[in-house]
């Protein structure tokens, strides 16, 4: 991991991760900012424990590549950036205006540490896929680490990936899937029913995890068993987060899929939130 802040706590990481993207929100009045906050913990233990990277040289070869392949979480993966020091703080109160480094869906081109995108739900595992295979063919020693969400788990490019990943015993690729129980259409098991998940991935050949991914202590021991794990295998884990973790008012929301908060509720959110546990 980066060699930055080893004296902030991983909780303290991931509340100040829902702190910056509650802040992005509030610049637009409206975004997925349940799903940031869900996953905010998973990204606090990916960025301040498990991967490998350079502030200051987002391209250095040697790094693990992180890929976003649910483009529409761009406001969490922008919070992590910019509690990483990737991307400048100030920045965000420019997310999703014009000429902004933070478009509302994220877009490589655009944003350093972006590594994919991922607007198109189902490619980030075939990409992340590739990108496996390629490290292996250039020797390198680095992870490729691909979060995706359990709606993309309806798209069939996602299990040709999962199934490859399997057949070419891709030790360097882990998945990290989202299960929010929440897409654009409703409860994600009633738009397509997608469990038995854990046993569906051991099937074709992946190492796998399941966890409550709002527990960090639980996701710290995923990640250092995925990437110590001995068998040549893909690994998953797969993270159950509950839609806006950490705001009682928000969790509570029955269609929170794209979250619209009234003005006084953005003070509010922040409020709960900075009343939460310190470094």
């Amino acid at each position: 991991m980066s060699q930055i802040g080893h004296n902030i706590s991983l909780t303290e990481r991931a509340r100040r991760i829902r702190r910056h993207a509650l802040r992005m929100g509030e610049v637009q009045g409206q975004g997925y900012i349940a799903q940031a906050l869900g996953v905010a913990d998973v990204l606090a233990v990916s960025y301040f424990h498990a991967t490998n990277y350079r502030p200051e040289d987002p391209d250095w070869e040697g790094r693990d590549r992180f890929l976003l392949s649910i483009g529409h979480y761009a406001i969490a993966l922008y919070a992590a950036l910019i509690e990483a020091k990737i991307m400048p703080e100030d920045e965000l109160e420019t997310y999703g205006t014009d000429d902004s480094r933070l478009p509302m869906s994220g877009m490589a081109a655009y944003t350093p540490g972006m590594e994919i995108t991922g607007g198109s739900l189902g490619h980030g595992l075939g990409i992340a896929v590739g990108m496996a295979l390629a490290l292996k063919r250039k020797k390198s020693s680095s992870f490729v680490y691909n979060l995706f969400s359990d709606g993309e788990l309806d798209e069939g490019s996602t299990w040709e990936a999962a199934m490859s990943a399997g057949s070419y015993k891709l030790d360097n690729l882990i998945g990290i899937v989202d299960v929010n129980q929440m897409q654009a259409d409703g409860p994600s098991i009633g738009v397509l029913n997608f469990e038995p998940l854990g046993p569906k991935f051991e099937a074709f050949g992946w190492f796998v995890q399941r966890v409550d991914g709002n527990d960090i202590d639980a996701l710290v021991k995923a990640f250092d068993a995925a990437r110590h794990h001995a068998e040549a295998a893909p690994r998953v884990i797969i993270c159950d987060t509950k839609m806006a973790k950490g705001v009682p008012f928000l969790e509570a929301r029955d269609r929170n899929h794209f979250l619209r908060v009234e003005p006084h509720e953005w003070a509010e959110a922040l409020r709960i939130i900075d009343a939460g546990v310190q470094a």
